[in-house]
């Protein structure tokens, strides 16, 4: 089965509003995803068909085993990226937040993997040079 960019959005977001309030609700999936809740409640419906999520009108709305795998997936490239973005190359947060929240959805498990690796022999070889990598990278910005 086949999940688009767009869908893989909108189940993160289910699963981080479900692992932050407890609940999922069409009006705060429209205002973290900045759509219009008929756009929620379509995608609801495809999702749905797709067997990744459990909706029904005026009903709870549920992440399915399998659409709570994808959610993760997706959220722990996001969290990943996060962090290498900021803690080795030195990114601003903000943008750091930005640009994870697209290449997320875009980058391949592979590259996933050997961005981990890399972060990992980075940080335990080399962690003086990181440091002075970052402390030229923050005087630049200044």
């Amino acid at each position: 089965m086949t999940v688009s960019k767009r869908e893989e959005e909108y189940l993160e977001t289910m699963y981080l509003l479900h692992k932050n309030k407890g609940v999922i609700r069409v009006k705060d999936i429209a205002r973290v995803m900045r759509v219009k809740p008929p756009s929620v409640v379509d995608a609801l419906k495809k999702l749905a068909e797709k067997g990744l999520v459990e909706y029904e009108k005026y009903d709870r709305i549920l992440l399915t085993d399998e659409g709570r795998k994808i959610a993760e997936e997706v959220y722990s490239k996001h969290v990943l990226l996060t962090k290498f973005f900021i803690d080795i190359l030195g990114i601003p947060p903000e943008v750091a937040e930005q640009d994870a929240c697209q290449f997320e959805h875009y980058v391949h498990e592979v590259t996933v993997e050997r961005i981990k690796e890399f972060a990992a022999f980075i940080q335990e070889q080399c962690p003086y040079v990181l440091k002075q990598f970052l402390k030229e990278k923050i005087e630049e910005a200044d």
